[in-house]
């Protein structure tokens, strides 16, 4: 079986974002389930390690919430940075909300703390297996201010006389 994609499988339409209708649910709670898909495969690995010729690419976003990485690779990856879990990895724990991984840079071991949440991509390419999340998806919405006042510069709006 081979799943490609993910969240956004269906057409963004008007119809689709009226008032009331459960889509962007539907999509969160889809995300929902692959992340959970990819926190299950992080878990079998942390138990049997890889098998054969697996390996992953994790594409996260290095600015969300929890994720904890060195502040050199934050300089250097200010929004979103892949990592390769294959030969060289170690330590790897996964929690219900994230994962955490040491793995070298420059010869020096760094742990890396990545939430699920903030995850933009996994793949497997040995197996031809690949995700692609929408963390603005697993976000907090913010309250929407309704009937907001806009401020018009009345003097703007004036012909100049001459």
């Amino acid at each position: 079986m081979r799943i490609e994609g993910g969240v956004g499988a269906f057409p963004a339409t008007e119809k689709h974002h009226k008032k009331g209708d459960k889509m962007e649910e539907y999509q969160r709670l889809v995300q929902e389930a692959l992340l959970g898909v990819v926190r299950n495969i992080l878990q079998k690995t942390a138990k049997d390690g890889l098998q054969g010729e697996q390996h992953f690419f994790i594409t996260f976003r290095t600015q969300s919430e929890g994720v904890r990485i060195p502040a050199f690779l934050k300089e250097r990856y200010p929004d979103e940075m892949t990592i390769v879990l294959q030969h060289q990895f170690d330590d790897l724990k996964v929690e219900d909300d994230c994962f955490s991984v040491l793995l070298s840079f420059k010869g020096r071991p760094e742990r890396l703390t990545v939430p699920f949440k903030a995850l933009l991509g996994f793949a497997d390419p040995s197996e031809q297996f690949a995700l692609q999340f929408m963390p603005a998806l697993m976000e907090e919405k913010k309250e929407e201010k309704h009937g907001a006042a806009e401020i018009i510069d009345l003097a703007s709006l004036r012909s100049k006389k001459s």
